[in-house]
Formats: structure tokens, sequence, C-alpha cells
């Protein structure tokens, strides 16, 4: 790819396109590519719709990405890559033909499914008003009421963890371990199997919290991004987490997505 140069992906769909851009997305973090650009259209209904769109890709000198399970619509955007040269990249439909191959059932060929407000909806609404509620250790009653107790120091990714976890229809509360505050009875009343310690190496915690002072302005050098001090905490979590027999993540230099795959693993 040429530095100068500005690339673009349009990604399109007859519902939001919230899917195809999670994989184009993927697909160019495994590349040097921050020239790359994407364009999300979503709600298609038309074949002129897919012309227009694919004319200017086209011009654009760009490929395409899309999710579109009305089978005429995905039929035009095929013959439009074909007449117009561009790169149409079907995400959806090859998963599709292998859901009939293999048990020989038809699609429902509705777009917006996954999206739709069904059970599964309204129990992630519920867990990201829990994740919300009981963030920080702000209802320790709640600990029993949850399908997970996260439990680590200060800056250890707890809460967008417990966020992330509560948009996949998990229950999180998260603790956070102070060595001058001892954690509520109801912590150590919870399974050991249903909490999950957040742990990270000294090093990498001094950085993050050193950007933390910066950020809300306090002093270089407070004792909350002291290394003494941050060893003497991981310490005091290491023996807790110990304790109450849970399973610990090191999560230095680990994504969210990465470690909320590992809990989600654990939990099933």
């Amino acid at each position: 790819m040429k530095e100068e140069q500005q690339y673009e992906i349009t990604i399109c769909s007859d519902s939001v396109g919230e899917t195809a851009e999670a994989v184009v997305r993927a697909t160019i973090r495994q590349f040097d590519a921050h020239q790359v650009r994407t364009k999300r259209i979503g709600h298609i209904k038309t074949e002129d719709e897919i012309r227009t769109i694919m004319e200017e890709a086209a011009k654009r000198g760009g490929f395409v990405a899309y999710t579109l399970v009305q089978p005429e619509l995905r039929e035009m955007m095929k013959e439009e890559a074909v007449r117009l040269g561009v790169r149409a990249v079907d995400i959806m439909g090859p998963m599709m033909q292998a859901f009939i191959d293999t048990w020989g059932d038809a699609p429902k060929r509705k777009p917006g499914l996954l999206h739709q407000l069904d059970e599964d909806y309204f129990r992630r609404v519920e867990a990201i008003e829990f994740a919300v509620k009981c963030d920080d250790g702000r209802d320790t009653s709640a600990l029993l009421k949850a399908n997970l107790v996260l439990i680590g120091v200060s800056r250890t990714s707890k809460t967008p963890l417990s966020i992330f976890l509560a948009h996949k229809g998990i229950k999180v509360s998260n603790l956070p371990l102070v060595p001058e505050v001892k954690p509520p009875k109801e912590l150590f009343l919870v399974p050991g199997n249903r909490i999950v310690g957040l742990t990270m190496d000294a090093d990498k915690l001094y950085k993050i919290r050193t950007e933390r002072l910066k950020a809300v302005g306090l002093p270089f050098g407070a004792k909350y991004a002291a290394i003494e001090r941050i060893d003497e905490e991981l310490r005091y979590a290491q023996a807790l987490m110990k304790q109450v027999g849970c399973l610990v993540i090191n999560v230095t230099d680990k994504a969210i997505e990465e470690t909320a795959g590992i809990i989600m693993g654990y939990l099933n």
C-alpha cells in the first residue's frame, strides 16, 4: 500500500451492518493499514441501491464486504461485482449455504434478526444495567446475584470487562481490592468458580497508573502510582485470590476481547 493514498472498504447490509463491519475491522488489524477507512451502508432494500453503491466503489478503487440475506440482493451484488470488476466479499452467504448443505434447513431470509427484541436482547439489557449498578463494589449485596464476580486492584480492566461481558448477557459485579479495605463478607459466600481475579505485571500497571495521574491532574509521584505501593497491592490481591480459590488471569497486554474469551470459555 502507498502511504500517501487513501483506501476504502464499503460495508453493505440489508440490516444494520455490524456483523460485516466487525469482520472487516478484525481483518484491517492484521495489516499495517492505517490509511484504510470503512464506509458502512445499512438497510439496503433495492437493487438500484446496490447498483449505485457498486459504481461508487468502482470509482474509489476499493472493495465491498456485505451481509445480505435476501437472495435477489445478493445476486445483484454478484452481478455488479462482475460487471464493474469490483471485488465483493459475501460475509454471511457461505455460512448460510453450509447450514443448508449440512442440515437441509431453509433460512428465514429476514434481515436484522441479530438485533430483534427477543429474550436474549432483554437479558443483555438486564445484564448491562446490573453491571452499571454493581460497578466498583457499589452494591456488595449483589455479589451473590451475579453470574460472575471480577476482583482485582485498580486499573486491571474490571469495569470495561464487566460491560463487555454484560453485552454477552452475563451479570457481572466487580470489586476493587485495596489492602486497607476489608473485603465484604458476601465475597466469601460466592463459589470460587464464579469469581475471576485479574492481575497485571507491576511495571505495566505502573505505566497505566502514571498516565492516569496525568489525566486527572494529580502530581507525579503520588502513592497511587508508586511501584512500592503497586507491589504491595498485587501481593495482597494475589493472597486474597488464593484464599477464595478463583481463576486468576494476567491481563498484561491482553485486549478486553481476549480476556473475555478466556472467561466465557471458563464459565462454559
